[in-house]
C-alpha cells in the first residue's frame, strides 16, 4: 500500500469505539497515524473495554504496514491540540485530521451542572477549533487547487436530556464548517458527519429497538458505516465535498 501521510485520529479510547475503526480503515489506505486518546475518560464512562485497547488497535494498524505513535491526552486541556499536531508533523507529510473524541454524559436543562457544560465544550468545541487551527498552521499557507489537507468531524444531533453534549456538538459543526469556507482556498477539506445512533456499548435493548424502528434501512449503523464515510472522503474521489454536514444513517428519524 502506497503511503498517503500521517493523518490524526482523536477518541482512539476503546476497541468497540467508532475511533477505532476509523483509525484501522485509514491504516488500511496508506495512513500513517497519531492515536489521541484518555483513559480516564473511558474508564469514568464504564463501558466495555479490554486492558489497553489503544495499544491493541495501533497494533493492528502497525501490523497494516504503518507508522503509528499513540498520544494519551486530556482534550480540555488547551496545550492538547497543539502536541498532537507536533507527533503528527514528526511522522512526516501531515495531511488528515479525524475528530471523534468527545465528552458525552447525559443530563438535561434542569440537572446540567456549570462544571459539566464547561467540560463538554471545552473538550467538544474548543479542543476541535485548536486542533482544526494547530493542523492549518502546520500546513503550507499558499493557494491551491489541489487538495492539501482533510479534516473531518463527528457530530450528533442528540440534545434531549444530553444537553452539553448536543449543544456543543452543535458549536463542533459551525467550527468545521467555518474551516471548509476560511481554508478551503489553501486545498484543506472539512467536513462533518453525523452517524446517527451506532451501538458502541452504550445501548440497552429499549433503545436498540427505539432506533431501529425509526431507521428505514432495516438496521442499526455501525463503526464501519462511518469508517467507510471518512476513508472516501479522505480518498482522491472525496476531495470535491468541502463545509457539508453529512448524514450516515440509514435515514435515521428523516421523516
Amino acid at each position: 500500500m502506497t503511503r498517503r501521510g500521517t493523518a490524526i485520529v482523536t477518541g482512539v479510547g476503546r476497541r468497540r469505539g467508532i475511533g477505532a475503526e476509523l483509525a484501522i480503515g485509514l491504516a488500511s489506505d496508506g495512513w500513517d497515524l497519531v492515536l489521541n486518546q484518555w483513559a480516564p475518560y473511558d474508564q469514568r464512562l464504564g463501558l466495555q473495554m479490554g486492558a489497553d485497547d489503544p495499544a491493541q488497535v495501533a497494533a493492528e494498524c502497525r501490523a497494516l504496514g504503518r507508522a503509528v505513535e499513540v498520544v494519551p491526552a486530556d482534550l480540555a486541556d488547551v496545550a492538547a491540540p497543539a502536541q498532537l499536531v507536533a507527533a503528527a508533523v514528526g511522522l512526516g507529510d501531515l495531511g488528515g485530521l479525524v475528530l471523534s473524541h468527545c465528552e458525552s454524559v447525559d443530563s438535561s436543562i434542569l440537572d446540567t451542572s456549570v462544571e459539566s457544560w464547561d467540560r463538554h465544550f471545552a473538550v467538544n468545541a474548543r479542543a476541535t477549533w485548536l486542533l482544526v487551527k494547530a493542523f492549518a498552521e502546520a500546513l503550507p499557507e499558499v493557494p491551491s487547487t489541489t487538495v492539501t489537507g482533510r479534516i473531518v468531524a463527528l457530530t450528533s444531533d442528540h440534545v434531549v436530556h444530553n444537553l452539553p453534549y448536543g449543544a456543543s456538538k452543535g458549536a463542533l459543526d459551525r467550527v468545521v464548517i467555518a474551516a471548509g469556507v476560511e481554508l478551503g482556498h489553501r486545498g484543506i477539506r472539512a467536513n462533518v458527519i453525523d452517524p446517527g445512533p451506532v451501538d458502541t456499548g452504550w445501548m440497552d435493548d429499549a433503545v436498540r429497538e427505539a432506533c431501529l424502528a425509526q431507521t428505514p434501512a432495516g438496521r442499526l449503523g455501525t463503526q464501519s458505516d462511518t469508517a467507510n464515510l471518512v476513508r472516501f472522503l479522505f480518498s482522491d474521489a472525496g476531495g470535491w465535498i468541502n463545509g457539508q454536514l453529512l448524514h450516515s444513517n440509514g435515514g435515521f428519524a428523516a421523516g
